[in-house]
Protein backbone atom coordinates (compact mmCIF):
# COMPACT_ATOMS: atom_id res chain seq x y z
CA UNK A 1 0.00 0.00 0.00
CA UNK A 2 3.00 2.31 0.39
CA UNK A 3 3.04 2.52 -3.42
CA UNK A 4 0.10 4.95 -3.31
CA UNK A 5 0.83 7.12 -0.28
CA UNK A 6 2.41 9.82 -2.43
CA UNK A 7 -0.95 10.53 -4.05
CA UNK A 8 -2.70 10.82 -0.70
CA UNK A 9 -0.05 13.25 0.53
CA UNK A 10 -0.40 15.42 -2.58
CA UNK A 11 -4.08 15.83 -1.80
CA UNK A 12 -5.36 16.38 -5.34
CA UNK A 13 -9.06 15.39 -5.04
CA UNK A 14 -9.32 13.36 -8.27
CA UNK A 15 -6.11 11.47 -7.58
CA UNK A 16 -7.03 10.90 -3.93
CA UNK A 17 -10.36 9.30 -4.86
CA UNK A 18 -8.74 7.04 -7.44
CA UNK A 19 -6.02 6.11 -4.94
CA UNK A 20 -8.58 5.09 -2.33
CA UNK A 21 -10.38 2.93 -4.88
CA UNK A 22 -7.17 1.16 -5.91
CA UNK A 23 -6.07 0.65 -2.30
CA UNK A 24 -9.39 -1.02 -1.54
CA UNK A 25 -9.26 -3.12 -4.70
CA UNK A 26 -5.76 -4.39 -3.99
CA UNK A 27 -6.25 -4.77 -0.23
CA UNK A 28 -9.29 -7.01 -0.71
CA UNK A 29 -7.12 -9.61 -2.43
CA UNK A 30 -5.65 -10.39 0.97
CA UNK A 31 -8.83 -12.21 2.01
CA UNK A 32 -7.56 -15.08 -0.17
CA UNK A 33 -3.87 -14.44 0.46
CA UNK A 34 -3.32 -12.97 -3.02
CA UNK A 35 -0.73 -10.35 -3.91
CA UNK A 36 -1.06 -8.30 -7.12
CA UNK A 37 2.00 -7.91 -9.36
CA UNK A 38 4.27 -4.92 -9.80
CA UNK A 39 2.85 -4.65 -13.32
CA UNK A 40 -0.63 -4.03 -11.90
CA UNK A 41 0.74 -1.44 -9.44
CA UNK A 42 2.41 0.44 -12.29
CA UNK A 43 -0.77 0.37 -14.39
CA UNK A 44 -2.83 1.56 -11.41
CA UNK A 45 -0.48 4.52 -10.99
CA UNK A 46 -0.95 5.42 -14.65
CA UNK A 47 -4.69 5.43 -14.05
CA UNK A 48 -4.35 7.59 -10.94
CA UNK A 49 -2.20 10.03 -12.92
CA UNK A 50 -4.93 10.22 -15.55
CA UNK A 51 -2.76 8.79 -18.32
CA UNK A 52 -4.99 5.76 -18.96
CA UNK A 53 -8.56 4.72 -18.12
CA UNK A 54 -9.51 1.69 -16.03
CA UNK A 55 -10.67 -0.03 -19.21
CA UNK A 56 -7.21 0.53 -20.64
CA UNK A 57 -5.71 -0.96 -17.45
CA UNK A 58 -7.80 -4.08 -18.04
CA UNK A 59 -6.72 -4.23 -21.68
CA UNK A 60 -3.07 -3.94 -20.66
CA UNK A 61 -3.52 -6.82 -18.20
CA UNK A 62 -5.18 -9.03 -20.82
CA UNK A 63 -2.35 -8.35 -23.26
CA UNK A 64 0.31 -8.84 -20.59
CA UNK A 65 -0.94 -12.24 -19.49
CA UNK A 66 -1.39 -13.45 -23.05
CA UNK A 67 2.26 -12.68 -23.69
CA UNK A 68 3.41 -13.87 -20.26
CA UNK A 69 1.31 -16.89 -19.31
CA UNK A 70 2.00 -18.02 -15.77
CA UNK A 71 2.54 -21.53 -14.53
CA UNK A 72 -0.41 -23.20 -12.81
CA UNK A 73 1.03 -22.57 -9.37
CA UNK A 74 1.28 -18.85 -10.10
CA UNK A 75 -2.09 -18.32 -11.75
CA UNK A 76 -3.56 -16.54 -8.74
CA UNK A 77 -1.31 -13.53 -9.39
CA UNK A 78 -3.23 -13.07 -12.62
CA UNK A 79 -6.45 -13.41 -10.61
CA UNK A 80 -5.27 -10.79 -8.10
CA UNK A 81 -4.39 -8.34 -10.88
CA UNK A 82 -7.54 -8.74 -12.95
CA UNK A 83 -9.94 -8.82 -10.00
CA UNK A 84 -8.28 -5.70 -8.56
CA UNK A 85 -8.89 -3.87 -11.84
CA UNK A 86 -12.52 -5.03 -11.91
CA UNK A 87 -13.08 -3.87 -8.31
CA UNK A 88 -11.59 -0.47 -9.14
CA UNK A 89 -13.94 -0.25 -12.12
CA UNK A 90 -17.06 -1.17 -10.11
CA UNK A 91 -16.23 1.16 -7.20
CA UNK A 92 -15.69 4.03 -9.63
CA UNK A 93 -19.24 3.71 -10.95
CA UNK A 94 -22.15 5.65 -9.46
CA UNK A 95 -24.66 2.86 -10.07
CA UNK A 96 -26.34 0.27 -7.86
CA UNK A 97 -29.53 -1.80 -7.64
CA UNK A 98 -30.34 -3.58 -4.40
CA UNK A 99 -31.22 -7.05 -5.68
CA UNK A 100 -29.93 -10.63 -5.91
CA UNK A 101 -29.25 -9.94 -9.59
CA UNK A 102 -26.85 -7.13 -8.68
CA UNK A 103 -25.05 -9.42 -6.25
CA UNK A 104 -24.66 -12.07 -8.95
CA UNK A 105 -23.58 -9.42 -11.44
CA UNK A 106 -20.79 -8.19 -9.17
CA UNK A 107 -19.41 -11.71 -8.88
CA UNK A 108 -19.66 -12.22 -12.65
CA UNK A 109 -17.82 -8.98 -13.37
CA UNK A 110 -15.11 -9.67 -10.79
CA UNK A 111 -14.31 -13.21 -11.89
CA UNK A 112 -15.23 -13.47 -15.56
CA UNK A 113 -12.31 -15.14 -17.30
CA UNK A 114 -10.97 -16.32 -13.92
CA UNK A 115 -13.64 -18.81 -12.78
CA UNK A 116 -15.90 -20.84 -15.05
CA UNK A 117 -18.68 -20.33 -12.51
CA UNK A 118 -18.43 -16.50 -12.47
CA UNK A 119 -21.85 -15.11 -11.63
CA UNK A 120 -23.39 -18.55 -11.19
CA UNK A 121 -24.99 -20.03 -8.08
CA UNK A 122 -23.14 -23.11 -6.89
CA UNK A 123 -24.91 -26.46 -7.34
CA UNK A 124 -22.85 -28.41 -4.80
CA UNK A 125 -22.29 -28.24 -1.04
CA UNK A 126 -19.07 -26.84 0.39
CA UNK A 127 -16.96 -26.75 3.54
CA UNK A 128 -13.90 -24.60 4.21
CA UNK A 129 -11.34 -25.14 6.93
CA UNK A 130 -10.84 -21.84 8.73
CA UNK A 131 -7.75 -20.73 10.60
CA UNK A 132 -9.83 -18.66 13.01
CA UNK A 133 -11.90 -21.77 13.84
CA UNK A 134 -8.88 -23.99 14.42
CA UNK A 135 -9.54 -25.86 11.18
CA UNK A 136 -13.31 -26.20 11.55
CA UNK A 137 -15.83 -24.92 8.99
CA UNK A 138 -18.85 -22.67 8.99
CA UNK A 139 -22.05 -24.47 7.97
CA UNK A 140 -23.01 -22.86 4.68
CA UNK A 141 -26.40 -23.01 2.95
CA UNK A 142 -27.12 -26.23 1.09
CA UNK A 143 -27.07 -26.06 -2.70
CA UNK A 144 -30.78 -26.87 -2.83
CA UNK A 145 -31.77 -23.93 -0.62
CA UNK A 146 -29.42 -21.19 -1.90
CA UNK A 147 -31.74 -19.41 -4.31
CA UNK A 148 -34.73 -19.39 -1.96
CA UNK A 149 -32.60 -18.25 0.99
CA UNK A 150 -30.97 -15.48 -1.06
CA UNK A 151 -34.32 -14.16 -2.28
CA UNK A 152 -35.78 -14.32 1.24
CA UNK A 153 -32.92 -12.33 2.77
CA UNK A 154 -33.17 -9.62 0.13
CA UNK A 155 -36.95 -9.41 0.46
CA UNK A 156 -36.71 -9.04 4.25
CA UNK A 157 -34.08 -6.33 3.93
CA UNK A 158 -36.20 -4.41 1.41
CA UNK A 159 -39.06 -4.41 3.92
CA UNK A 160 -36.92 -3.30 6.84
CA UNK A 161 -37.56 0.24 8.11
CA UNK A 162 -34.51 2.13 9.39
CA UNK A 163 -36.49 5.21 10.42
CA UNK A 164 -36.30 5.97 14.13
CA UNK A 165 -33.29 3.76 14.81
CA UNK A 166 -30.14 4.97 16.53
CA UNK A 167 -26.79 4.76 14.74
CA UNK A 168 -25.91 1.70 16.81
CA UNK A 169 -29.18 -0.02 15.95
CA UNK A 170 -28.67 0.74 12.26
CA UNK A 171 -25.18 -0.74 12.35
CA UNK A 172 -26.35 -3.80 14.27
CA UNK A 173 -28.98 -4.47 11.62
CA UNK A 174 -26.53 -4.02 8.71
CA UNK A 175 -24.09 -6.36 10.46
CA UNK A 176 -26.78 -9.01 10.78
CA UNK A 177 -27.91 -8.67 7.17
CA UNK A 178 -24.45 -8.80 5.61
CA UNK A 179 -23.43 -11.66 7.90
CA UNK A 180 -26.45 -13.72 6.81
CA UNK A 181 -25.84 -12.87 3.16
CA UNK A 182 -22.22 -14.04 3.35
CA UNK A 183 -23.18 -17.23 5.21
CA UNK A 184 -25.28 -18.40 2.24
CA UNK A 185 -21.99 -18.51 0.30
CA UNK A 186 -23.76 -18.73 -3.02
CA UNK A 187 -20.57 -19.00 -5.10
CA UNK A 188 -17.90 -21.67 -5.17
CA UNK A 189 -15.15 -19.04 -4.68
CA UNK A 190 -14.94 -15.29 -4.31
CA UNK A 191 -17.78 -14.81 -1.81
CA UNK A 192 -16.00 -12.44 0.55
CA UNK A 193 -14.70 -10.09 -2.13
CA UNK A 194 -18.13 -10.02 -3.76
CA UNK A 195 -19.84 -9.37 -0.42
CA UNK A 196 -17.39 -6.58 0.43
CA UNK A 197 -18.02 -4.75 -2.87
CA UNK A 198 -21.77 -5.23 -2.54
CA UNK A 199 -21.65 -3.88 1.03
CA UNK A 200 -19.68 -0.77 0.00
CA UNK A 201 -22.17 -0.03 -2.78
CA UNK A 202 -25.16 -0.69 -0.49
CA UNK A 203 -23.77 1.58 2.22
CA UNK A 204 -23.48 4.36 -0.35
CA UNK A 205 -27.12 3.79 -1.30
CA UNK A 206 -28.10 4.10 2.37
CA UNK A 207 -26.39 7.47 2.50
CA UNK A 208 -23.01 6.58 3.97
CA UNK A 209 -21.11 8.56 1.34
CA UNK A 210 -17.88 8.91 3.28
CA UNK A 211 -17.19 5.25 3.87
CA UNK A 212 -13.63 4.75 5.11
CA UNK A 213 -12.72 2.09 2.58
CA UNK A 214 -9.14 2.11 3.84
CA UNK A 215 -10.37 -0.46 6.35
CA UNK A 216 -11.06 -2.88 3.50
CA UNK A 217 -7.60 -2.11 2.15
CA UNK A 218 -5.81 -2.64 5.46
CA UNK A 219 -8.04 -5.10 7.35
CA UNK A 220 -9.72 -7.24 4.69
CA UNK A 221 -8.64 -10.45 6.38
CA UNK A 222 -10.14 -9.22 9.65
CA UNK A 223 -13.38 -8.55 7.76
CA UNK A 224 -13.47 -12.14 6.53
CA UNK A 225 -12.63 -13.64 9.93
CA UNK A 226 -15.32 -11.47 11.51
CA UNK A 227 -17.86 -12.90 9.07
CA UNK A 228 -16.69 -16.40 9.99
CA UNK A 229 -17.04 -15.78 13.73
CA UNK A 230 -20.50 -14.30 13.20
CA UNK A 231 -21.63 -17.60 11.68
CA UNK A 232 -19.99 -20.31 13.76
CA UNK A 233 -20.95 -21.92 17.02
CA UNK A 234 -20.15 -25.10 18.89
CA UNK A 235 -22.24 -25.21 22.04
CA UNK A 236 -20.53 -28.38 23.22
CA UNK A 237 -17.34 -26.30 23.58
CA UNK A 238 -19.07 -23.12 24.75
CA UNK A 239 -18.29 -21.35 21.48
CA UNK A 240 -21.04 -18.98 20.40
CA UNK A 241 -21.77 -16.91 17.32
CA UNK A 242 -20.49 -13.39 17.80
CA UNK A 243 -21.24 -10.37 15.61
CA UNK A 244 -19.22 -8.03 17.85
CA UNK A 245 -16.11 -8.25 15.63
CA UNK A 246 -18.06 -7.33 12.52
CA UNK A 247 -19.78 -4.57 14.49
CA UNK A 248 -16.39 -3.16 15.50
CA UNK A 249 -15.26 -3.23 11.86
CA UNK A 250 -18.36 -1.37 10.66
CA UNK A 251 -18.20 1.10 13.56
CA UNK A 252 -14.68 2.02 12.49
CA UNK A 253 -15.75 2.02 8.84
CA UNK A 254 -18.79 4.26 9.16
CA UNK A 255 -18.49 6.16 12.42
CA UNK A 256 -14.75 6.67 12.65
CA UNK A 257 -14.47 4.77 15.90
CA UNK A 258 -11.15 3.27 16.97
CA UNK A 259 -11.82 -0.34 17.94
CA UNK A 260 -8.69 -2.45 17.70
CA UNK A 261 -8.97 -4.94 14.82
CA UNK A 262 -6.66 -7.78 15.78
CA UNK A 263 -7.10 -11.10 14.00
CA UNK A 264 -5.64 -13.37 16.65
CA UNK A 265 -8.20 -12.15 19.20
CA UNK A 266 -10.94 -13.73 17.06
CA UNK A 267 -9.34 -17.18 17.15
CA UNK A 268 -11.62 -19.56 19.05
CA UNK A 269 -8.70 -20.64 21.26
CA UNK A 270 -7.57 -17.13 22.07
CA UNK A 271 -7.51 -16.32 25.77
CA UNK A 272 -7.02 -12.70 26.80
CA UNK A 273 -4.01 -12.65 29.16
CA UNK A 274 -5.54 -9.72 31.02
CA UNK A 275 -8.45 -11.95 32.03
CA UNK A 276 -6.29 -14.89 33.05
CA UNK A 277 -4.67 -14.96 36.47
CA UNK A 278 -2.81 -18.24 36.31
CA UNK A 279 -0.28 -19.45 33.70
CA UNK A 280 -0.93 -16.38 31.56
CA UNK A 281 2.32 -16.56 29.61
CA UNK A 282 2.02 -20.27 28.88
CA UNK A 283 -1.58 -19.97 27.65
CA UNK A 284 -0.79 -16.98 25.44
CA UNK A 285 2.23 -18.66 23.89
CA UNK A 286 0.31 -21.87 23.22
CA UNK A 287 -2.43 -19.89 21.51
CA UNK A 288 0.06 -18.02 19.33
CA UNK A 289 1.70 -21.31 18.37
CA UNK A 290 -1.69 -22.69 17.36
CA UNK A 291 -2.58 -19.65 15.27
CA UNK A 292 0.77 -19.69 13.47
CA UNK A 293 0.48 -23.45 12.95
CA UNK A 294 -2.98 -23.27 11.42
CA UNK A 295 -1.97 -20.48 9.06
CA UNK A 296 0.89 -22.66 7.85
CA UNK A 297 -1.43 -25.65 7.60
CA UNK A 298 -3.91 -23.60 5.56
CA UNK A 299 -1.30 -22.18 3.17
CA UNK A 300 1.94 -24.13 2.81
CA UNK A 301 3.68 -21.30 0.92
CA UNK A 302 2.96 -18.60 3.48
CA UNK A 303 5.97 -16.61 4.65
CA UNK A 304 6.88 -15.42 8.12
CA UNK A 305 6.30 -11.84 6.96
CA UNK A 306 2.78 -12.67 5.76
CA UNK A 307 1.99 -14.41 9.07
CA UNK A 308 3.26 -11.36 10.93
CA UNK A 309 0.91 -9.06 8.98
CA UNK A 310 -2.13 -11.31 9.35
CA UNK A 311 -1.74 -11.84 13.09
CA UNK A 312 -0.49 -8.31 13.79
CA UNK A 313 2.47 -9.61 15.76
CA UNK A 314 6.15 -8.85 15.25
CA UNK A 315 8.23 -10.75 12.73
CA UNK A 316 10.64 -11.81 15.49
CA UNK A 317 7.71 -13.33 17.43
CA UNK A 318 6.58 -15.26 14.34
CA UNK A 319 10.09 -16.60 13.75
CA UNK A 320 10.31 -17.68 17.39
CA UNK A 321 6.97 -19.51 17.12
CA UNK A 322 8.05 -21.19 13.88
CA UNK A 323 11.25 -22.37 15.58
CA UNK A 324 9.20 -23.81 18.46
CA UNK A 325 6.92 -25.64 16.01
CA UNK A 326 9.97 -27.05 14.24
CA UNK A 327 11.60 -28.07 17.52
CA UNK A 328 8.36 -29.79 18.58
CA UNK A 329 8.33 -31.76 15.34
CA UNK A 330 5.11 -30.25 13.97
CA UNK A 331 6.49 -28.66 10.80
CA UNK A 332 9.53 -28.65 8.58
CA UNK A 333 10.65 -26.47 5.69
CA UNK A 334 11.15 -28.07 2.28
CA UNK A 335 13.38 -25.92 0.08
CA UNK A 336 14.62 -22.37 0.57
CA UNK A 337 12.99 -19.65 2.69
CA UNK A 338 12.00 -17.79 -0.48
CA UNK A 339 10.69 -20.52 -2.79
CA UNK A 340 10.18 -23.49 -0.48
CA UNK A 341 7.02 -24.85 1.17
CA UNK A 342 5.97 -25.97 4.63
CA UNK A 343 5.37 -29.64 5.39
CA UNK A 344 3.02 -30.61 8.19
CA UNK A 345 4.38 -33.61 10.09
CA UNK A 346 1.50 -35.90 10.96
CA UNK A 347 1.84 -37.89 14.13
Amino acid sequence: MDNFEEYLRQGEPNKVEKTKVWKTAIGLQQVDGLIPSDYLIAAAKQNIEGDISINEVKQLLDSYYKKNPLKDSENRTEEADKVSAQIADILSEQTFKFSPTEYLSIHRRLFQGIYNHAGKIRDYNITKKEWVLNGETVLYASAESIKATLEYDFEQEKKFIYKGLSQQEILEHIVHFISDLWQIHIFGEGNTRTTAIFLIKYLRKLGFKEVNNNLFAEHSWYFRNALVRANYEDLSKSIYKSEIYLFHFLSNLLLGEKHSLINREMHIKFIDPAKTQNDTVIIKNDTENDTVFYLIKQENKITATEISKKLEISLSTVKRKIKELKDNGKIERIGSDKTGVWKIIEK
